[in-house]
């Protein structure tokens, strides 16, 4: 809970008006119009907590409700939520004939602070410059050369110690596991975000392939929403675009996305799917030096973690990738026969209980 006190309101009413402000009162909605309660409550649940604000300005009486949001498993976890809720309400109260109007939309800081944001347009985050270059360089170089040198592996091994580490961190908290399974099928970044951005008419794919896919990942929900014991920390984003190598195996990662807790397939896929790629487009299947570093890796990481159960839920990740891969908008240069075989791939991963990685070319055809 926020720690308020009258002073601090005061202040950001008097600057939200720019006039000094007395405060008259200040507290629980329900408690202050305790006779006004009807006798049946119709609501017994509700996101929000009212505070009755009561001021004068200029001997002119004013009220104002302050609300806030609780955290809970409706898809508000995270304070980010929280706000996307706030500024969403903020932005469209006033649009709306006879709702109650919304006064501002601020934040409050960790000293009992109330900020205005009433007049924001956009949003930014400034994080520091980290040096370094993509890893997906060092795959683009491989693809060139077709062999592999001795850091190439050494990187690998990195990449997969790094996740294995982060991944033995875990966490008791079901509701974020089912949520990272309900946004890797629903959110507009995953599975079906994807497939409602890929044009009509493809000469690679289908409308009902396409669909398949979607219930397929639907049954892959349903089938592993109960796994809520695997949930660790994650990346959510761990692909050669967000990896920056510094000097030999020294490294650093940028945009971590969809939140701190998930499915430690979230990773392994993110990553391993580009060493299916690279190889497809080179080889036209997992051969070569992509296939020692999509096979080290994986050694790798079951020798740190032990997790072959990671086999029985990477599905839908992948399927999940391949439809960034296969995706005529984020990949507009790859030929109809790459992204046949990467479309092959995630139907026919679906279709496995257990993915087997040693023997990843029989899901291209």
């Amino acid at each position: 809970m926020v720690s308020l006190n009258l002073k601090s309101i005061q202040e950001y009413i008097s600057s939200l008006y720019g006039l000094k402000v007395k405060i008259t009162y200040f507290g629980d909605l329900e408690k202050r119009k305790e006779h006004l309660k009807p006798k049946l409550k119709l609501k017994g649940f509700g996101y929000g907590k009212p505070y009755l604000l009561e001021f004068k300005i200029r001997n002119r009486r004013y009220e104002a409700i302050l609300e806030t949001m609780r955290k809970d498993s409706f898809g508000h976890d995270y304070p980010s939520d929280r706000a996307q809720n706030l500024i969403l309400a903020y932005q469209t109260y006033n649009k709306l004939p006879k709702h109650a109007k919304a006064l501002d939309v601020g934040v409050f800081t960790k000293k009992g602070k109330l900020k205005s944001l009433g007049d924001f347009d956009e949003f930014f985050i400034l994080v520091e410059k980290v040096e370094g270059k993509e890893y997906h360089y060092d795959l683009e170089e491989i693809a060139s050369k077709d062999f592999l040198q001795p850091l190439d592996i050494l990187r690998c091994e990195t990449l997969s110690n790094y996740l294995a580490k982060i991944h033995s961190k875990r966490k008791d908290l079901p509701e974020l596991y089912i949520r990272r399974f309900r946004e890797l099928v629903g959110h507009g970044e995953c599975i079906m975000g994807l497939i409602d951005n890929y044009p009509s008419n493809l000469d690679f794919v289908n409308e009902g392939e396409l669909k398949l896919i979607e219930k397929k990942c639907v049954d892959w929900r349903w089938k592993l929403k109960n796994k809520t014991y695997r949930l660790c920390q994650v990346h959510g984003d761990f692909h050669p675009w967000n990896i920056l190598f510094l000097k030999d195996t020294k490294f650093r990662v940028l945009d971590r996305s969809r939140g701190e807790w998930g499915e430690a397939a979230d990773d392994v896929s993110s990553l391993t799917i580009n060493y299916l790629f690279f190889a497809i487009q080179t080889k036209g299947k997992l051969e070569g030096p992509f296939k020692k570093l999509f096979e080290t890796f994986m050694e790798k990481y079951l020798e740190k973690t032990g997790d072959e159960e990671i086999f029985e839920v990477i599905q839908p990740f992948y399927a999940w990738r391949s439809l960034v891969l296969a995706s005529p908008i984020w990949y507009p240069t790859l030929t109809s026969e790459t992204r046949r075989k990467i479309i092959n791939f995630a139907l026919n991963v679906l279709d496995v209980e257990k993915f087997e990685f040693k023997h990843v070319n029989q899901y291209f055809g």
